[in-house]
């Protein structure tokens, strides 16, 4: 991770990967979708799935931007047609503050070292141009203390404003983005589907989603990818690393 992508997180909260994935990887993928049935979370949807798990170019993000006990929180898949509606705008208002109930969305930064609650990366196996709705955020937002302020129409995309915005990404990008971003989806308007795979992580002591996941669905894991399914814990947890099949 570059010192930029540092700053680009610390300021705006999200972060577009460029080039993550193969053009092998986005054609195997999509043939499975195509073929499958699009039930039940993408991390078990076949190998190439499964290896976006601790995908060697995004490990090191969620290493640096979580910390090296992260663990897979949950995982699920985004599939839209044109003219698709989309989710209002939310995330960032609950969490960590006083009468909130979702105590995992948060962003902290000391002394240079970022770490956050809940995050998110996305692969996109379809391109998302300006104006075609899917992913959309308020950039900064995770660190205001005005959330509660954020108008119901523009919560809805019933109003368009100039802090509201959808990202551009092209086949095979990767959008990182902390859960203490309000953030949310438009409606579709592309006339290609949307196709996103949402993989959510969490620090190793915390998890949104009560359902841990079971080992035994999944066939040939590494070491690591075991570790990063864990259910959370404190005491005795290894820590993550960049070595090959390896905690």
């Amino acid at each position: 991770m570059t010192n930029e992508e540092k700053f680009i997180v610390d300021l705006e909260g999200y972060l577009v990967i460029k080039n993550v994935l193969t053009k092998d990887e986005i054609v195997e993928m999509n043939q499975i979708i195509d073929n499958g049935d699009r039930n039940g979370p993408p991390s078990r949807w076949g190998e190439p799935f499964k290896k976006l798990i601790d995908h060697p170019k995004i490990l090191p993000y969620l290493i640096e931007l979580i910390g090296p006990s992260v663990r897979l929180d949950h995982d699920y898949a985004i599939f839209m047609q044109n003219g698709s509606s989309g989710g209002g705008l939310h995330g960032g208002e609950d969490g960590g503050r006083p009468g909130g109930n979702e105590g995992d969305h948060w962003y902290k930064c000391r002394d240079g070292v970022i770490r956050n609650g809940l995050c998110v990366i996305t692969y996109n196996l379809a391109p998302a141009k300006p104006g075609d709705g899917g992913f959309a955020c308020i950039p900064g937002s995770h660190k205001s203390y005005f959330l509660r302020n954020l108008p119901d129409e523009v919560r809805h995309f019933q109003r368009q404003t100039h802090y509201v915005v959808q990202p551009e990404v092209e086949v095979g990008d990767v959008v990182f983005f902390t859960e203490a971003l309000i953030h949310g989806t438009m409606p579709w308007t592309a006339e290609n589907e949307r196709r996103s795979l949402l993989y959510k992580y969490s620090p190793g002591h915390s998890a949104w989603s009560g359902n841990y996941y079971n080992l035994n669905d999944y066939e040939e894991l590494t070491e690591r990818q075991k570790l990063m399914l864990a259910p959370p814990s404190i005491g005795g947890r290894s820590s993550i690393t960049l070595d090959d099949n390896k905690g």
